[in-house]
Order: structure tokens, then C-alpha cells, then sequence
């Protein structure tokens, strides 16, 4: 695979983990701590970019940086704030 291709894929994976935790984030933000709900919205969305990182054929050396988009799109989205 060439090198722009496959920095292109990781670049899209760590979007779309990114993106898919932040919803999350901000529903486990509301939750009581430590609570079911609370780790459901943690790891529900594991499954999901486990699949993608599969279905894409990246190895397992860009795990350690879909588990940092995972992190930070959970922080950030406990962190928003919507004003109505």
C-alpha cells in the first residue's frame, strides 16, 4: 500500500473515531459515574471502529492512535454544552 494512501486511511479512521466518540462523550458527561450507562457510553463504540480498522486493513501499530481519538473525542463531548 502506498505510503500517501494508507496515511490518508489512518488520517480518515482517527476522524471517524473522533467523531463517533464525541456523541458518546457527551451522553456519558450526563450519566451518574461509575454507573452502567455510564460504561456502555464508554466501550458501545469500540465495536464499531474495531470493524472499520479491519475492514480497511490497517495493522494493529495504529491502535495506540485510534485509542487517543477515542479518548479525546469521549473528553471533548462530556465537555459540550448545548444552549438552546
Amino acid at each position: 500500500m502506498d505510503w500517501l494512501i494508507k496515511s490518508a486511511i489512518v488520517i480518515g479512521l482517527f476522524s471517524l473515531t473522533f467523531m463517533l466518540n464525541m456523541p458518546f462523550g457527551y451522553l456519558r458527561g450526563k450519566t451518574k459515574r461509575f454507573s452502567l450507562k455510564w460504561f456502555l457510553y464508554i466501550h458501545l463504540p469500540i465495536p464499531f471502529v474495531l470493524l472499520a480498522r479491519i475492514l480497511s486493513n490497517i495493522d494493529m501499530t495504529y491502535i495506540p492512535l485510534l485509542v487517543l481519538a477515542s479518548v479525546i473525542g469521549q473528553v471533548w463531548g462530556g465537555r459540550l454544552e448545548f444552549k438552546s
